[in-house]
């Protein structure tokens, strides 16, 4: 039997989309991948770290956090006045870290939604080497922001294995999580 597939979005569909609706799709797409790899996490070993020079289960989870708020004040072209502050401390309980990020998510992809499309081609200041800021589009800092979010997640699926957790399937079958 033939099934019929629903287009998942305007661009299966064949219709153009927003560079500001394919970054939205990604956002909540990659959100909820992080999500399922933060939960499978023993909430018992948040304080487990690799090795001395590797932060926590714990500050790494926080980074996700941090980079939302990292995001609001580049959108904002904070950094054209000057060095934010000091990051806040995560809190001690792990379950507040994943409320904390689900929190920093839907403020940040608000932010994002609310912003006319055209500002997100506009430059702000953001780094570009080691101490070093440049103008850089809106919108190619939003895609860094992201693909740095994966990049942490792949740090912490490494974590979740090394404190026995489940690792579920991110982009592709995992030994916990076969696809077939």
């Amino acid at each position: 039997m033939a099934t019929t597939a629903t287009p998942a979005s305007s661009a299966q569909a064949g219709t153009a989309q927003s560079s500001k609706q394919q970054w939205l799709d990604a956002y909540e797409r990659e959100h909820a991948i992080t999500m399922k790899v933060l939960r499978e996490f023993p909430t018992d070993k948040a304080d487990f770290q690799p090795h001395p020079d590797c932060r926590t289960a714990r500050e790494l989870a926080w980074i996700f956090v941090l980079e939302r708020g990292l995001g609001q004040i580049v959108l904002n072209d904070g950094f054209a006045k000057g060095a934010p502050g000091e990051s806040p401390k995560p809190p001690q309980s792990f379950d507040a870290v994943i409320a904390a990020y689900e929190n920093a998510h839907k403020e940040f992809g608000d932010m994002v939604r609310a912003m006319p499309d055209e500002q997100l081609f506009e430059t702000v200041k953001f780094f570009t080497g080691p101490k070093m800021l440049s103008d850089v589009q809106r919108i190619n800092f939003l895609w860094f922001l992201l693909s740095d979010e994966i990049h942490h997640r792949g740090q912490f699926s490494v974590y979740s294995r090394m404190a026995g957790a489940r690792v579920p399937s991110i982009y592709g079958p995992s030994k916990d999580e076969p696809w077939f």
